[in-house]
């Protein structure tokens, strides 16, 4: 992989530089707002909701790392979220693993799937690549569906939470909810650094122009591969820790359907912003939980809102935001 200083010739400041750096410096507030907003939530809200908030917030964050910052729509997401459920559950369930290390085999095997899926399909462009992810995740949810080890219809059920390194008892949803923000501050974190580094820059370049990338030296296929590869790995952290919390992976965790949640989440809230798969992802779940009473209406106002955000607010509500204050979000 050649250097990813070379991306400082796209005409963009590098991550490092002092304009870049006075361009973000608000989000280090940002950070410390919303951590301390989750420590005062469950006190508040019912700590399994937020959870659930947070799981699928980490998820929308993984995709956005590939759409938003690469340029790469995958329909197929579903099938690492999914991946990193079923395997943390079993690895609990069957092999008696402390929830650490359930996590770990759920992220690494989202991992290993990712990189089968992007070695298949990052060569495609547009259309032909999300068709691609999209027939491959049909395919590992008719392979779970039919698997003797994933319960069927039924999922992995009464998933034991365990002892987080042996000392944290996870039976309380107070206790697993703290351990959930805390894996869930860090990973964004870790994306932060991620996409204002010139990693994230080289990435920008590709998503924005592929041919002068690719005329600059840039190893255009091993950038895609690895945003693919992590991109992947962050899915399968989300679902693992969603399998863990509530104690079942299902059917619905690799279901087309769940891809498409992902897609809303993210264009609702802002597609390559920061912050915007956090704030679309609040109001998608805040919705299926207040409207689950409409039944399959829901399902309706949801395609609903995702026609209206393609056509009427393509950059998001973040994006929208970022955009009138001048400022990264």
């Amino acid at each position: 992989m050649p250097n990813p200083s070379q991306s400082l010739a796209i005409g963009t400041p590098a991550a490092g530089q002092p304009g870049h750096a006075r361009e973000r410096s608000h989000i280090p507030a940002i950070f410390v707002g919303l951590a301390v907003a989750l420590l005062i939530l469950p006190f508040l809200v019912y700590p399994l909701f937020l959870i659930k908030v947070l799981c699928f917030a980490l998820f929308a964050l993984a995709f956005n790392l590939l759409l938003g910052y690469c340029g790469l729509l995958s329909f197929g997401h579903a099938a690492f979220f999914g991946a990193g459920s079923y395997v943390a559950a079993y690895a609990a369930l069957a092999w008696r693993l402390p929830p650490e290390m359930a996590v770990l085999l759920g992220m690494a095997a989202a991992a290993a799937l990712g990189l089968g899926f992007a070695v298949l399909a990052i060569r495609r462009q547009g259309i032909y690549l999300t068709m691609v992810t999209l027939g491959l995740a049909q395919l590992v949810y008719f392979a779970v569906l039919r698997s003797p080890h994933a319960g069927a219809e039924d999922g992995l059920q009464n998933v034991p939470r365990g002892r987080l390194f042996g000392v944290i008892d996870l039976a309380s949803d107070m206790t697993t909810y703290f351990v959930v923000a805390a894996v869930f501050l860090s990973a964004l974190l870790l994306i932060y650094r991620m996409v204002f580094s010139p990693f994230g820059q080289v990435l920008r370049a590709i998503r924005d122009n592929e041919p002068r990338a690719v005329s600059l030296g840039i190893d255009v296929q091993a950038y895609k591969l690895a945003v693919f590869v992590v991109s992947a790995a962050l899915s399968g952290l989300a679902g693992a820790m969603k399998a863990l919390a509530f104690q079942i992976a299902s059917l619905v965790d690799v279901h087309i359907a769940t891809s498409g949640e992902v897609v809303l989440m993210t264009l609702v809230g802002g597609v390559g912003t920061l912050f915007g798969p956090i704030v679309g992802t609040a109001l998608i779940v805040s919705c299926q939980n207040y409207l689950a009473g409409l039944g399959e209406w829901v399902v309706f106002l949801q395609g609903l809102v995702f026609v209206l955000s393609v056509l009427l607010f393509r950059d998001g509500i973040v994006g929208v935001l970022s955009r009138k204050i001048g400022r990264p979000l």
